[in-house]
């Protein structure tokens, strides 16, 4: 599966944005997908997760109340709302394809979208 995200840009603290993460192939139904971020000089860290049929989600401390991941297999496309952005959500988010189901840990997923750039200015 290849998957392409994009929605990112520059927003004021206290704002908005919704990512999408489009995936190519007909097995996309098959995979859990996972939001990761990662800053400039940091590791790459979990965002959230959502399940191959979209029953359950998971969310990081940091994302719990603030963002919202949803899934449209008929779209083949993941969503990931932000609300109430901080200058510490800054960084590239990534999508990426499990065949495990939803883990925090990066190398469970196979499959990398190529990342997009959210600018959170204070």
């Amino acid at each position: 599966v290849q998957l392409q995200a994009y929605g990112g840009g520059l927003v004021q603290a206290g704002g908005s944005l919704r990512l999408s993460c489009a995936a190519s192939g007909r097995t996309f139904s098959s995979y859990a997908i996972g939001w990761f971020r990662q800053a400039p000089g940091k590791e790459r860290e979990f965002v959230a997760g959502i399940t191959k049929s979209g029953g359950n989600t998971n969310y990081s401390e940091d994302g719990k109340g603030r963002f919202t991941v949803s899934r449209d297999n008929a779209k083949n496309t993941v969503y990931l709302q932000m609300n109430s952005l901080k200058s510490l959500d800054t960084a590239v988010y990534y999508c990426a394809a499990s065949a495990l189901g939803v883990s925090t840990t990066p190398r469970v997923y196979g499959y990398w979208g190529q990342g997009t750039q959210v600018t959170v200015s204070s």
